[in-house]
């Protein structure tokens, strides 16, 4: 599906309208416990390469705390 084609004056009226309508008064976001908790995994990337991920920042720190003793 193609993207709409703007033509400039139907930007300056929709930015108009947008600017009256003020969207962004209305927005509140997750406001329940539930919500948060899913909303805080939005940007988690899963899978194997996040265990990898972390696997290989806990070996950067146990490398880092050899080096101290």
């Amino acid at each position: 599906m193609a993207a709409r084609q703007w033509t400039p004056e139907q930007r300056t009226q929709q930015s108009v309208k947008i600017r009256q309508w003020h969207p962004w008064a209305s927005s509140t976001g997750v406001q329940t416990a539930e919500g948060k908790a899913v909303a805080s995994r939005n940007a988690y990337k899963g899978g194997e390469r996040a265990v990898l991920r972390e696997m290989a920042a806990l070996l950067h720190e146990q490398r880092e705390g050899l080096k101290r003793v």
